[in-house]
């Protein structure tokens, strides 16, 4: 069952194909060909997933990581179809790189919830006292790279698509600018002299990495680390991003756990100093229930446990824990202090930090249009959906873009200044934008879903990508149309909580053939594949967060990795007529 170096290149059907003999000497010596045309193709392939891959040793239960063989490129035809020497022809348009879903966690918070890890993997994850670490180590990652695998482009930005913090805290939001701006970051909370989460705390249902006694985590295999958790939340020194970056908001940068509306009520709970670390099986499944239901009364339960209706323990009270708004999120960007790299405000302005609208365009390089979207909802619940001011206002900015158009019955329009690609970042996917409570910021405003978005975006041939995250996978869909340059790619990426922990360099092309290319390559973090117990350094910290990540036993860490179609890709359009 041996696949010709051609299928596998050149159609979206080739990476499911090869899956089926996998561990084969033929499947092998096909993936050796495939890796050496890709670098064929390539300028270079260094420091990315087309080199090496993080690979899981052989084995079951608890399994370490290796450096194994990297991904080829595969290209998707869906939409238009490969010409045959187009790399001679290409000329590089733009290239840059999105992180997305970095989760900066203050796992010592007393507003998480831990204890329904087994309802919810996100509930918690046993790497989480290492999210700023492996954050920093992305950056480290990015600032090797400094171009694009295939133009040989130099990054123009980094766009951050949502999620930056994980509870919607100051704390997190501060950690999250200096891992991007660089500078001195303690990520610990409460008493600065020592850990106070749930995995210090004694109960055999957390890993508790310090401690000698079997756990259910150690039982499982996970190692016991001596000064783990000290190293953890010691002060390092982050690099920041040598690349101008940009922030696109996602539901944990905008509501309590991603899910709970702000009804005024969390305020004390997430400063004060008592942490709900259990619950009985009962009590666990109802809370987990209103959480899925009915976020608002899940508020309310959460004050009731707290005062006895569940293990609660007595932590280090923290005013930087206190949950940020939307214009203090914008304002905080605007802190000269984070300007890193630039461009001051990072996307935001005065305006947005007055307003609390969180959506701009901005520049990826010259003929290529950015466009940040806002799609969260406050009002509960952690999928999003946008209100008819931004959806006005995004169409205003598409027609001003675009020198033709088409109308809602399909009509060709002519108007706009026309010229420009346009490259669309959201936190959400088409798929898990079906929210439409009412938003209490904007609540006599109608909302709309992603079929609503994807329809608009099909009517601007200009529009060429929809960049997001949210999901936590990798996944790229073809947007097809029977007009062919009203089609576009969407290209979502695995979060750098869970495994397998991406971001991913995104190049656009001109192929000089009446076709454009996307060429998205997924990075790993800087971190070494295979973490050693025996050091506590900032490198090796960052490594046993994604060992740790791909361990965690409540997370389907396959599930998220997506397909070879999902990898590293070549996208194919037809080029929009002038």
């Amino acid at each position: 069952m041996s696949v010709s170096r051609r299928r596998f290149l050149g159609g979206a059907t080739a990476g499911a194909t090869l899956s089926l003999v996998t561990g084969t000497s033929a499947w092998a010596a096909e993936r050796t060909r495939a890796l050496d045309l890709t670098a064929a193709r390539a300028v270079s392939t260094a420091g990315t997933t087309l080199e090496q891959v993080a690979t899981p040793a052989a084995g079951t239960g608890y399994r370490r990581l290796l450096a194994g063989p990297g991904w080829p490129l595969v290209v998707r035809g869906d939409l238009a179809a490969p010409g045959a020497g187009r790399d001679d022809r290409r000329t590089g348009l733009a290239s840059f790189v999105q992180f997305t879903d970095l989760h900066l966690c203050d796992s010592e918070s007393p507003m998480r919830f831990e204890y329904l890890a087994r309802f919810n993997d996100a509930a918690h994850r046993p790497q989480e006292a290492l999210t700023v670490r492996g954050a920093s180590s992305l950056v480290e990652r990015v600032n090797a790279l400094a171009a694009g695998p295939y133009t040989g482009l130099p990054f123009s930005l980094v766009m951050a698509t949502g999620d930056n913090t994980d509870n919607h805290e100051r704390i997190e939001l501060d950690w999250y600018l200096t891992v991007m701006s660089g500078g001195s970051v303690t990520p610990n909370s409460g008493d600065p002299n020592r850990y106070e989460g749930v995995q210090s705390s004694g109960n055999t249902g957390y890993w508790n990495p310090q401690d000698p006694f079997r756990d259910s985590y150690k039982q499982a295999g996970f190692p016991q680390i001596p000064g783990y958790l000290g190293a953890a939340g010691a002060t390092f020194s982050a690099p920041g991003l040598k690349t101008p970056w940009y922030t696109t908001v996602g539901n944990h940068d905008d509501s309590a756990e991603g899910t709970l509306p702000d009804l005024g009520l969390l305020n004390s709970i997430y400063t004060g100093d008592r942490k709900l670390e259990g619950l009985d099986d009962a009590e666990a499944a109802r809370l987990a229930g209103l959480l899925r239901t009915d976020p608002a009364g899940a508020v309310l339960e959460l004050g009731r446990l707290l005062t006895g209706g569940g293990l609660v323990r007595e932590i280090t009270a923290d005013e930087r824990r206190h949950p940020f708004s939307t214009q203090e999120f914008a304002k905080a960007h605007l802190n000269p202090a984070h300007t890193g790299a630039g461009p001051y405000g990072h996307g935001f302005t005065s305006d947005a930090a007055a307003s609390g609208n969180l959506y701009y365009t901005f520049r990826i390089a010259d003929g290529v249009l950015g466009i940040s979207l806002d799609t969260t909802n406050a009002a509960g619940f952690a999928d999003g959906s946008i209100g008819t001011g931004q959806l006005n206002w995004l169409e205003q900015q598409l027609r001003a873009h675009s020198g033709h158009w088409y109308d809602a019955f399909g009509n060709v329009v002519r108007g706009g200044a026309g010229g420009d690609l346009v490259v669309l970042f959201s936190h959400h996917t088409s798929t898990t934008m079906g929210n439409l409570l009412q938003d209490p910021r904007h609540f006599f405003e109608k909302r709309h879903d992603g079929n609503e978005l994807v329809a608009l975006l099909q009517r601007y041939p200009n529009v060429v990508a929809w960049v997001n995250g949210h999901s936590h996978e990798n996944r790229i869909t073809a947007h097809g149309h029977a007009v062919p340059e009203r089609s576009f790619w969407e290209v979502n990426t695995a979060s750098h909580i869970d495994f397998p922990q991406h971001a991913r360099v995104i190049e656009l092309t001109d192929n000089g053939d009446g076709t454009i290319s996307l060429f998205t390559t997924l990075v790993e973090s800087a971190a070494p594949y295979t973490a050693d117990y025996s050091d506590t350094s900032d490198a090796a910290l960052a490594s046993f967060y994604r060992e740790v990540s791909f361990n965690d036993p409540y997370a389907t860490p396959n599930a998220k990795l997506g397909s070879p179609v999902d990898h590293n890709t070549e996208l194919l359009l037809v080029k929009p007529s002038r």
